[in-house]
């Protein structure tokens, strides 16, 4: 299992808004077939797998780190694969909490005479796949904030000049991260000021993928759609969604490529759950990525929509007339929001910091 998830994790940057599973099939103690889920659309990790074990797979063991898919989408379901090629057991990570699986395709073997088991290394499995797991079971995508951060804990000085405060380790870090995610989520103010590009800006030979690589949604919020048709962000490779209140939304871009959507309000703000709600649903959104100012992190944060914080620590000190990474008017400690360190890497000078909050949706996961 534990070399099927190494499989799986191939298709990291690559099978969005489909989970990333991988396969090995076992003849006693020989591995005679692997696969994994490249991208949408494409072979399923099982049906990989049963490729390149050919007629060895009669009789042998199927390791999968997701249960077996037993309806029709895209393709054929892999529980007929598996049965069509003879695979004698099944060996799930986890089950698929997508509602046309959810037990069925093991259900469905085991009614055929096939051996299953199920729950091996599970939580490895599901944190592969944190976002599918999250909006299967919410509604709601797996949301990530990235912070660049001075060691006081400032993202910019008071002129708002930021550049850089983190190494380039750091922001070469940041890429992957992006290139992993459904979606990445900003706000009209640091359109407005910064003009960023928000894409993934290496090449797939980065990723250990061929071909193009995929770049992730780009979602504005901006309520009275302000963001100017030269914005960098919208003249660029990949599709950009802009989401304002309903009395902008008759307003169109010329590029293709941008799309305007209505979202309902909560005050003079976008309701931020319908947001997430609507990326999930609409866009298949399983990670959003999410690069703001304090405006919109601190909202973000307020909300308790954040299940992960991915903090860039540079051992820089800015000081005192600096801007912070988030607004939080906070005024007692019992108010204050607790978030555990998950991990500590160090990248250059600078720190990376995974920080989870104790509520987080599936926080008890690797």
């Amino acid at each position: 299992m534990a070399h099927a998830l190494r499989l799986a994790r191939r298709g990291l940057y690559t099978a969005d808004p489909n989970p990333r599973v991988g396969c090995v099939i076992v003849d006693g103690n020989d591995v005679v077939g692997k696969g994994w889920h490249v991208v949408t659309g494409g072979a399923h990790a099982e049906v990989a797998a049963l490729r390149d074990a050919g007629d060895s797979a009669r009789g042998a063991t199927a390791y999968v780190t997701l249960e077996p898919c037993n309806h029709q989408g895209r393709t054929a379901p892999c529980t007929q694969a598996l049965l069509e090629a003879g695979i004698k057991r099944v060996v799930a990570a986890v089950k698929d909490p997508n509602p046309h699986v959810q037990g069925g395709g093991l259900h469905t073997l085991e009614q055929a005479g096939v051996d299953t088991a199920c729950d091996i290394m599970a939580g490895e499995a599901r944190a592969l796949n944190c976002g599918f797991f999250k909006r299967a079971a919410t509604g709601l995508p797996w949301v990530r904030l990235k912070i660049a951060s001075s060691l006081d804990g400032r993202t910019a000085m008071a002129s708002g000049e930021s550049r850089w405060i983190t190494g380039e380790a750091a922001r070469q870090d940041v890429q992957y991260w992006r290139a992993r995610s459904s979606c990445i989520l900003t706000g009209r103010g640091t359109v407005l000021a910064d003009d960023p590009s928000l894409n993934v800006r290496l090449e797939p030979r980065d990723f250990g993928v061929g071909g193009k690589l995929r770049q992730p949604l780009r979602v504005v919020l901006d309520s009275c759609l302000q963001t100017p048709p030269a914005a960098h962000l919208l003249n660029l490779d990949g599709e950009v969604l802009l989401l304002c209140d309903s009395r902008y939304a008759e307003r169109r871009y010329k590029q293709a490529s941008v799309a305007v959507r209505a979202v309902p309000t909560s005050g003079a703000s976008l309701d931020l759950p319908a947001v997430l709600a609507l990326l999930a649903s609409e866009h298949q959104a399983n990670e959003v990525h999410v690069e703001a100012g304090a405006t919109l992190s601190g909202a973000l944060l307020a909300a308790d929509l954040v299940d992960e914080i991915l903090c860039y620590m540079s051992t820089d000190l800015l000081g005192n007339d600096t801007r912070a990474f988030a607004s939080l008017p906070l005024q007692h400690m019992a108010e204050r929001k607790r978030w555990r360190l998950h991990e500590l890497r160090k990248l250059g000078d600078d720190l990376r910091l995974r920080l989870r909050c104790a509520t987080t949706f599936g926080a008890q996961e690797n």
